[in-house]
């Protein structure tokens, strides 16, 4: 809780050296840090960049910040370049799991090794979507992990990290590259997050189609899968899948007849 505290002190006081009333962008840049602790009186953490990390995609921002968002909008701090940040005022969009959405039951193949030693949610939430291939099933295609927790720059936005990239192959021919988000149960799914990772494909992978997807955690072994797309700029939800994992003699055959129907 102290470190959170700190955190947010230290990014009021950089939000309130930029904002002011009507205001709706402005950037700041990591060498605020040092200036904005030695103001407040602050010891400066080592980890610059576990500041600006944690308030973009661990914890709300600070109540005073909060505090200045007209109705239906909401602060979002974004890249702006290396080492640099943007406070950018948009609509809010939720992306959460729907609750009345059909949960398909599909055979569970991950290891029992995997789950015992699977290290937080995250991991674990990767794991399980490669080992039951869920991307492939999702998207019809047939997909390969190539990297996880890949951290490369986007021009423009920076340094950014992917949970987990694939790629991907259908009947075609068609390749795609398919950046997937990992998150728990209490985690939300990051508009920021998905933005970086579209717009990396794009410059990367120009010539290839992207399909960004977020996964998540929800309960009774149930991961709910969302292919999401950029609208401007706001990021719209494609399709939405539930898919509940159960040993195989526990398939209901009943319900695998309706599937097929």
């Amino acid at each position: 809780m102290a470190k959170v505290n700190r955190y947010h002190a230290l990014i009021s006081r950089i939000f309130f050296e930029g904002y002011s009333s009507g205001t709706t962008a402005f950037e700041f840049d990591r060498e605020d840090l040092p200036r904005a602790a030695a103001a407040l009186g602050i010891v400066l953490p080592k980890n610059l960049g576990d500041v600006i990390y944690s308030v973009r995609f661990r914890s709300p921002l600070p109540d005073d910040i909060l505090a200045t968002q007209p109705p239906g909008m909401e602060w979002i701090i974004e890249g702006a370049g290396r080492a640099a940040y943007r406070f950018r005022l948009v609509r809010i969009n939720r992306i959460v799991p729907r609750a009345d959405l059909l949960r398909i039951a599909i055979p569970d193949a991950t290891p029992e090794l995997i789950r015992a030693y699977a290290l937080d949610d995250e991991q674990a939430l990767l794991a399980i979507v490669r080992y039951n291939r869920l991307i492939d099933t999702f998207l019809g295609l047939t997909t390969y992990s190539l990297q996880n927790h890949l951290r490369t720059t986007v021009k423009g936005i920076g340094q950014i990290e992917i949970d987990e990239l694939y790629i991907g192959l259908d009947k075609r021919g068609c390749h795609y590259v398919i950046p997937v988000q990992a998150k728990g149960g209490k985690d939300q799914i990051g508009i920021v997050q998905t933005t970086q990772d579209i717009r990396f494909v794009e410059q990367k992978f120009p010539g290839l189609r992207c399909r960004a997807i977020a996964a998540q955690f929800m309960e009774d072994q149930v991961i709910a899968l969302f292919e999401l797309g950029l609208d401007g700029d706001e990021i719209r939800v494609v399709e939405e899948r539930h898919y509940r994992l159960v040993p195989a003699r526990e398939l209901d055959r009943d319900a695998i007849q309706k599937y097929r129907d």
